[in-house]
């Protein structure tokens, strides 16, 4: 010990998980401002849209349900959104894109879960991160959809039914084998059903949006 009481091996603090994505996602967006200026393909409308994906993600920290749905909500509007902007589109680049925002706010997601005391709940939306994962960056290395339907997102309605049965359900809240595996199966049907009419059969679901809620609202993008 030294003289004023205090150990000579301090403890290392590390930053907060929160921190460290808050740094990567300012870097991402100063990366893609850069580029832009370079020259890169890259539109006004694309840029706005991907601050938004970068910054609202950021309320799951501290609101977990609204945080959860209004990011998904947003990864499920951005194309129209971007057409509503009317500043240029996101390009032959948006799957491939789209799948690394995806990963993005699921990092932030699983960083909540992984604080989760709860087992049951933290191991399945951890194993089920991992899984999605793995199938993007498939996906990313050979653009092949395929992989999108045969690692399906899964985790991210684990998660939503976890935050939503703490909330407002604790009867169904998961705390054993039979607890868990049947809310899993019942979100993988729906689910499944997804992911094919997404990336087999490659519907574009915003089409429909834009045709039959936009316009009759006089919004064309």
């Amino acid at each position: 010990m030294s003289v004023t009481g205090r150990s000579m091996n301090p403890v290392l603090r590390f930053p907060r998980p929160e921190a460290a994505i808050a740094v990567v996602a300012a870097m991402a967006m100063v990366s893609l401002l850069a580029a832009r200026a370079g020259g890169a393909d890259l539109s006004r409308g694309e840029l706005i849209v991907i601050g938004l994906r970068l910054a609202v993600p950021f309320l799951i920290f501290r609101y977990w349900l609204v945080g959860g749905v209004t990011v998904m909500l947003l990864d499920a509007a951005d194309v129209i959104i971007v057409d509503l902007l009317d500043l240029g589109g996101f390009g032959s680049h948006y799957a491939e894109l789209d799948k690394i925002l995806d990963s993005y706010y699921y990092v932030i997601e699983i960083v909540v879960a992984l604080r989760w005391e709860n087992p049951w709940m933290r191991w399945p939306a951890a194993a089920l991160f991992v899984y999605r994962l793995i199938g993007a960056v498939l996906f990313e290395l050979t653009d092949t959809r395929l992989f999108l339907f045969l690692f399906p997102n899964l985790f991210e309605n684990w998660w939503l039914y976890c935050v939503v049965a703490m909330k407002w359900f604790p009867s169904i809240v998961p705390h054993s084998w039979k607890s868990t595996i049947i809310p899993l199966v019942l979100l993988l049907i729906p689910k499944m059903g997804q992911e094919y009419l997404l990336h087999v059969t490659e519907a574009k679901p915003w089409n429909w949006t834009k045709g039959h809620i936009l316009e009759p609202l006089g919004l064309r993008p």
